[in-house]
């Protein structure tokens, strides 16, 4: 089977990978085009994922017109193509699958990873429906927001890549501190884990999570004071050993409440971007988790430190008063609520004729 993937993300290509493994037992015949990790080697991409970059709207600005070409070179491959599978980066792969389904009307499309239509642009969901066959989403109440029927909960990815467990080991004044995956973030946040590091002084082992892929003159340019930090490149592992972790938003609140470790959201956006989402779009959760949760049962799982409230001694109060107990009750009804893996369902879908 040959199969059109887009899937642009360092994110995407994790959960593109634990598929393969499942499809490999139905089809050891499968071939890959299009866009992904040129590291995977289920074919030769059409572009690697580092090609699709962008940094900051100048950039994406500038790209555009490369972007338009890029999907219609997609448009173009995916008539060898038996199914498309599209995963996440709406901004690319919306459009891409109306250019698909228009040119083949005929062709499964799969949507992998679903935008957040219950968080901004619900107008989405009608282009979903009209343009794919298969809407896979990886967070149980978002098929609520398609009414069209197509959509179905899978599982999600995480319960599949998280492997580590919180065993009986010491961990004892070990603290993760993650700043993030992008360069604004890192630079707005660092300062402040920084002093809060300097004052927690060196009764704590300190553990900087850096992504994997960041050179050494990245890390030398964002991460003030790095060298007072153990520093550490896998996520997962930092969480395991920590008694503790301040985390910014993202899919790490989500890593840590899976893999027990208590934590706190410390957050701070361009205040522009801060009043668009808390006063235009009515964003009331940041943290993944907390999202999660309180779409479950009104509850959330852990404190969110937000623009100003980001100070060290805010942080140390976080670290010092949280309910451990209760964390580890409400990270238990979370893992429930998501179930179970994604990415055996994912494959089955995919195989199935």
């Amino acid at each position: 089977m040959k199969l059109l993937v887009s899937a642009l993300e360092p994110s995407s290509n994790l959960h593109l990978r634990e598929v393969l493994k499942h499809i490999d037992s139905h089809d050891d015949n499968l071939e890959l085009l299009g866009i992904f990790d040129k590291r995977i080697d289920k074919g030769r991409p059409l572009y690697d994922i580092s090609q699709m970059a962008i940094m900051g709207v100048v950039d994406a600005l500038k790209k555009l017109p490369w972007f338009f070409k890029v999907a219609d070179e997609m448009v173009t491959l995916a008539k060898e193509a038996d199914k498309v599978l599209l995963m996440d980066s709406s901004g690319f792969n919306l459009p891409l699958a109306k250019k698909l389904k228009t040119a083949y009307p005929n062709k499964e499309i799969i949507y992998y990873i679903l935008p957040q239509v219950w968080a901004s642009r619900p107008k989405r969901v009608e282009k979903l429906e009209r343009y794919c066959d298969r809407l896979l989403g990886i967070l149980p109440f978002e098929t609520d927001y398609y009414p069209g029927g197509k959509a179905e909960y899978v599982g999600h990815p995480l319960l599949d890549e998280i492997t580590v467990e919180r065993m009986g080991e010491d961990r004892r004044n070990i603290i993760t501190f993650m700043p993030g995956s992008r360069p604004s973030e890192i630079k707005r946040l660092m300062p402040a884990f920084w002093e809060l590091r300097r004052k927690m002084g060196n009764d704590i082992r300190p553990l900087l999570v850096i992504p994997p892929h960041f050179s050494r003159q990245q890390i030398a340019r964002l991460y003030r004071g790095n060298r007072e930090f153990e520093i550490v490149r896998n996520s997962h592992e930092a969480l395991r050993r920590s008694d503790f972790a301040f985390i910014c938003s993202g899919t790490a609140t989500l890593e840590a409440a899976l893999i027990g470790t208590p934590f706190t959201l410390a957050y701070i956006a361009k205040k522009l971007d801060f009043f668009i989402g808390t006063k235009l779009l009515g964003i009331k959760q940041v943290g993944l988790a907390n999202i999660i949760l309180s779409r479950h049962n009104g509850s959330t799982l852990h404190n969110e430190l937000l623009q100003e409230d980001v100070t060290v001694d805010n942080l140390l109060r976080e670290y010092y008063n949280t309910d451990r107990e209760k964390f580890a009750a409400k990270a238990k009804e979370l893992k429930e609520y998501l179930g179970h893996g994604s990415s055996e369902n994912v494959a089955r879908i995919i195989t199935q004729s």
